[in-house]
């Protein structure tokens, strides 16, 4: 089936040039100096250099990209995938990688039975397993916490533009506390050149054969997911999706799902817009800056819920916004992709498994609007799920554990204790 068409590809290269031209002047500084790392910085990674564009992107005027954006005679044509012929730098997809690398545990020659799978360059792995930390409180022991831990598996989901190394003090988090850990991450090449049915659900499909192989190799083996944005909740939605045509004996072994920076539980052009336009101008971007009503006291307070006293997107960042946002009201209208999509939030709306939800969110998000989340919560409550929510009032989109990590943490071990591992609390 055709994928998300480039009758688009003239509106989204206008959206790189205006990508292009607010990173660019950015550039010498980022030569001559180092700035300090945050989640924050995540949303698209540093590294990712664009080109240097010529003076006549740099002079592109708001008029000259609405302009381009309905020019009709590129209308009719229907390239392969979302973005045409892309003008960022992309690394070729043909290096093949092993996607994870795989707890020996009953089973040590179930590594060699999964496939290879395919990265967009060297660095970019897929998903990788981390064992628990041996030094981890209870993890050598044999009580019923201890096994319980030992049994169970934490998915991350990453976030648009995340890629392994952004994830990893998530994972930490949870290695250090004795459980098992999965980190799954799309290349943003593969996002931009996404298929309905392509590659990037082929890889959530290998993933989904991996944790059910994983969860059949013996009883007493539980998932718990956690999901960052709209991107990591929607992959949650695609895998439960696999799992119900695999075996849907495994979605019984969810034991919890925490939910990170999201859901919009439709698709809404505003917010696609504010995502992409994050992962291309990574820290620059508003979306990155916390509330200016915000305090430094760490427990999450602010002076004001008034968001309009944040900062504002520069006038390229408020360019590009209007480009994607014009993009993507095309975009998310395409019947294929419409559809899917329709599936996919239907499942995660109407019919979650039956397992506790932790959704951890802030109304100083500027890419997922708090009164969404909160929507969405109330409506799970009335459907009978057990759920907890916590606002973390002033900290960034999926910038939550950077900015307040005594709170997010407590947030967690909490979640964890009361809802997914009673048996601890039980053997107390």
């Amino acid at each position: 089936m055709a994928s998300l068409y480039g009758i688009l590809h003239r509106p989204l290269s206008a959206a790189a040039a205006v990508a292009v031209a607010a990173v660019s002047s950015a550039l010498p500084d980022r030569v001559s100096s180092q700035p300090n790392r945050s989640d924050s910085d995540a949303a698209a990674p540093t590294h990712f250099l664009l080109p240097e564009p010529e003076p006549a992107t740099r002079r592109m005027s708001v008029s000259d990209i609405s302009s381009l954006l309905f020019d009709r005679k590129h209308s009719a044509h229907l390239p392969d995938s979302v973005f045409g012929s892309f003008p960022f730098p992309m690394a070729s997809p043909a290096v093949l990688l092993s996607p994870y690398e795989y707890a020996k545990l009953a089973n040590p020659k179930k590594m060699e039975e999964f496939p290879p799978a395919i990265a967009s360059s060297p660095s970019d792995v897929m998903y990788r397993w981390h064992l628990p930390d041996p030094n981890a409180s209870g993890v050598a022991g044999s009580d019923h916490c201890s096994r319980a831990k030992s049994q169970t598996v934490v998915i991350l989901l990453g976030w648009l533009g995340a890629k392994q190394r952004h994830l990893k003090k998530y994972a930490d988090w949870y290695t250090s506390r004795g459980f098992h850990v999965v980190t799954f991450t799309f290349p943003l090449a593969d996002v931009m050149s996404y298929k309905v049915g392509g590659k990037v659900e082929q890889d959530v499909q290998l993933l989904a054969e991996h944790l059910v192989d994983w969860v059949s190799e013996e009883n007493g083996k539980n998932l718990v997911f956690h999901t960052f944005s709209n991107t990591g909740w929607l992959t949650y939605g695609v895998l439960l999706e696999k799992f119900r045509k695999q075996d849907p004996s495994v979605i019984g072994r969810i034991k919890g799902c925490v939910i990170d920076s999201a859901p919009v539980a439709a698709p809404e052009p505003q917010v696609w817009a504010s995502g992409f336009s994050a992962a291309f101008l990574k820290k620059r971007s508003v979306a990155t800056k916390g509330m200016v009503g915000s305090n430094d006291s760490g427990n999450g307070m602010m002076d004001t819920g008034d968001s309009s006293l944040g900062p504002k997107p520069a006038v390229a960042e408020s360019a590009l916004l209007v480009v994607l946002e014009k993009f993507f009201e095309v975009v998310l209208n395409l019947p294929a992709v419409n559809r899917r999509l329709s599936d996919v939030l239907d499942l995660l709306t109407s019919e979650q498994p039956k397992c506790p939800q932790l959704y951890i969110y802030s109304s100083a998000d500027r890419v997922i609007p708090a009164k969404s989340v909160e929507s969405f919560v109330e409506a799970q409550r009335r459907a009978g799920h057990e759920v907890r929510a916590c606002d973390f009032l002033s900290s960034p989109h999926v910038d939550h554990f950077r900015s307040q990590p005594a709170l997010y943490s407590s947030q967690l071990a909490n979640f964890l204790e009361d809802c997914v591992l009673t048996c601890c609390k039980d053997s107390s």
